[in-house]
C-alpha cells in the first residue's frame, strides 16, 4: 500500500483539543478487557485536560460543532470495523500509527480513511460540493464534525483542489471560480 495518500491534516492531539467524540472516546467502557490505551495519554495528550477525552458519557455540546456525530461503539462492532489491535476503533489506531506503530491493520485503516476523507473520499467530496453550492463554509456541521474525527479539517487549499478536479471549466479558470474566503473557527 502506498501510504503517501494518507495525509490527515489534524493530529490526534488536535482532534482531541478541537472537541471530538463528545469528549468521551476513552471514557466510555467497552467490552474488551485487553483495551490498554493509557500510554497514549502520556505520549499524545500530556498536559491536556482529561475532560477532553475521558468523560464517561458522550456530550454532544462538547464537540467542536456542538452536535452529535458518528455512531456508537456497538454499531462499529456490529459492522466489524473494530480490530483486535485497536479495540476502540479507527481513532485509537490513528493515535498508535502517529506514534510509529505499524501493524497488519494499517492497510485496511488507511483505505477506510481514504474512502472517508482522502482526496476522492466520499465525505470530503460531499462537504466541498455543499460549500460550492451554497458558499457557506459552516454548512453541514455533522459532516464537518465527522471529518474532524477522522483527522481532517475542511480548508481553502483542499477546496481549490476539489474545484479544479470536479468542476467542468477551462483550465485557466480552475481554482479561481467561487474562491471563498475561508472562515476559520
Amino acid at each position: 500500500m502506498d501510504n503517501s495518500t494518507f495525509l490527515p491534516n489534524v493530529t490526534p492531539r488536535e482532534v482531541i483539543q478541537s472537541g471530538a467524540f463528545g469528549c468521551s472516546y476513552f471514557g466510555i467502557a467497552i467490552d474488551d478487557s485487553e483495551d490498554d490505551y493509557t500510554d497514549l495519554f502520556e505520549s499524545l495528550f500530556k498536559g491536556l485536560d482529561t475532560r477532553l477525552y475521558l468523560l464517561p458519557k458522550y456530550s454532544p455540546k462538547s464537540n467542536k460543532f456542538g452536535i452529535r456525530s458518528g455512531k456508537d461503539y456497538r454499531y462499529w462492532k456490529d459492522m466489524k470495523w473494530i480490530n483486535s489491535h485497536d479495540p476502540r476503533g479507527w481513532f485509537q489506531w490513528y493515535c498508535n500509527y502517529s506514534l510509529g506503530r505499524r501493524c497488519s491493520d494499517d492497510e485496511r485503516q488507511i483505505m477506510r480513511w481514504q474512502d472517508f476523507c482522502g482526496v476522492k473520499g466520499r465525505w470530503r467530496s460531499n462537504i466541498y460540493s455543499r460549500i460550492h453550492a451554497t458558499g457557506d463554509w459552516n454548512i453541514s456541521p455533522r459532516i464537518q464534525q465527522s471529518l474532524l474525527h477522522w483527522g481532517y479539517k475542511v480548508n481553502q487549499e483542499d477546496y481549490q483542489l476539489w474545484l479544479s478536479t470536479n468542476i467542468n471549466m477551462p483550465n485557466q479558470y480552475k481554482g479561481a471560480y467561487r474562491s471563498f474566503t475561508f472562515n476559520k473557527q
